[in-house]
């Protein structure tokens, strides 16, 4: 899947469609992420919740 990055504000944002949020359970409204850069490779995660 090919995407463009887009600007907001100082920044860049990328959009993820639902279907990949929807396959990594992530909740965006409370969920957090966790980026990390392997290889020039973006990968991306949710951060599980601590009890």
């Amino acid at each position: 899947m090919e995407r463009r990055l887009f600007r907001t504000g100082n920044g860049w944002s990328l959009f993820i469609p639902k279907v990949i949020i929807e396959l990594l359970k992530i909740d965006p409204e409370n969920d957090n992420i966790e980026m990390q850069i392997e290889n020039d490779i973006l990968k991306i995660k949710k951060v599980e919740k601590k009890a």
